[in-house]
């Protein structure tokens, strides 16, 4: 088999890549060592920069995004049992963030690649790169118990932190990691979120805590708790007494609270690998950078990795010029780089670590109180969080 772009992984990056090459008329192959529905039921983040929201209807697939997701105008900030909006929409001229969840959007593109027949070969085991610091690029794997071949041009590595494209390039790349003391216990839940509008991180002395949506009618929570702890030891009652003992007194009285239908501990990191490229390998979203989820960023910067990346190749095959595919790795660290610092600062800022000390709480709690009562402080946090310019 031949085709001009494989692509390794059916997450969003590789399905959104796939989709936008071929509405340019490019080839392309995805290949997936999991199965469809696995990758349909891996929770993940649901809030999306306009950047992004931008990508999916430039991919053609961008209506039911628009019809069901929920556009967020603020965020809320709980500190010593406060809450303070930042008025996110009104601080950037206008830009806002939409709630969809990556699962829903990740269906929108497996949708849309079924619809138009193109090949994703799901299931695909022991896949092995070959050639790419040259011109032939080869992609092996091994399906339904026999051996492939798949002929390209360029190989994009979209197959997450775990996968093999950086694993192939290791002893090339240069890796930043900075890994936190603690996780996030999160539960998804069929209950009405505590505000349709906005997201509300909150600081106290028991911890992070972060209230969020999927639609009006699916809630998604977190609290901060110690690497060591068990989902088991976590029932739905503890997990809610707990949530309402992080926020303000007035937000507690409105949380509604049901059964758990997801409930997990995800441990955070920050972590960039650079380059981006090695010959005609490419690496994009999470095979090449990912940032602690405080910010919501990591959907969105693998998002923009496939903006830049699509419009390289879309430059080679209309004008046979090569200057995107040389500039991808400086231009997509630029901005991975600003999405790490946010991401890390939002972090350190709404989170309590072990080895804080009194005085780090003290600046602390200064820098929020000067942050929700100071407009630059506030613009900043704003321009961040709905996503720098590409």
């Amino acid at each position: 088999m031949r085709t001009q772009v494989a692509i390794i992984g059916a997450g969003p990056a590789g399905l959104l890549l796939g989709q936008l090459l071929h509405k340019a008329g490019i080839d392309n192959v995805i290949l997936e060592r999991q199965s469809g529905e696995y990758v349909l039921g891996r929770i993940r983040a649901g809030i999306l920069e306009q950047v992004t929201v931008d990508l999916m209807v430039e991919a053609g697939i961008g209506q039911r995004l628009h019809r069901e997701g929920i556009v967020h105008h603020a965020i809320e900030l709980v500190f010593k049992g406060e809450r303070h909006p930042i008025d996110v929409t009104g601080l950037t001229g206008g830009k806002v963030v939409t709630a969809y969840g990556q699962t829903e959007l990740t269906r929108d593109l497996m949708d849309a690649r079924r619809d138009e027949g193109l090949t994703t070969v799901y299931e695909a085991h022991d896949v092995s790169l070959h050639g790419f610091d040259g011109d032939q690029p080869v992609v092996r794997y091994r399906h339904e118990g026999r051996e492939h071949e798949l002929q390209c041009d360029f190989i994009a590595g979209c197959d997450g932190f775990h996968g093999v494209s950086r694993a192939t390039v290791k002893e090339h790349v240069t890796e930043y990691e900075k890994v936190y003391p603690f996780g996030w216990l999160g539960v998804l839940a069929d209950v009405p979120p505590v505000s349709p509008h906005a997201i509300v991180y909150g600081n106290s002395e028991r911890g992070f805590s972060l209230c969020s949506m999927r639609s009006l009618t699916r809630s998604r929570y977190y609290v901060q708790c110690p690497l060591d702890d068990k989902v088991e030891d976590w029932s739905d009652d503890r997990f809610w007494d707990e949530l309402r003992r992080r926020v303000d007194p007035h937000l507690a009285d409105r949380i509604v609270t049901g059964p758990s239908i997801e409930k997990s501990i995800a441990p955070l990191r920050s972590f960039v690998a650079e380059p981006m490229r090695f010959g005609r390998l490419f690496l994009a979203g999470d095979a090449a950078h990912i940032v602690p989820p405080t910010g919501a960023k990591g959907l969105n910067l693998a998002a923009s990795d496939v903006k830049y990346l699509s419009a390289a190749f879309i430059e080679h095959y209309r004008e046979r010029s090569a200057a995107g595919l040389h500039h991808y790795s400086e231009h997509a660290l630029k901005r991975v780089w600003k999405a790490e610092r946010f991401s890390w600062w939002m972090t350190t800022l709404m989170h309590r670590f072990p080895d804080m000390g009194a005085f780090n709480q003290k600046l602390q709690e200064s820098e929020l109180e000067y942050l929700v009562h100071s407009r630059a402080a506030s613009t900043a946090l704003a321009e961040n969080y709905v996503g720098l310019p590409l």
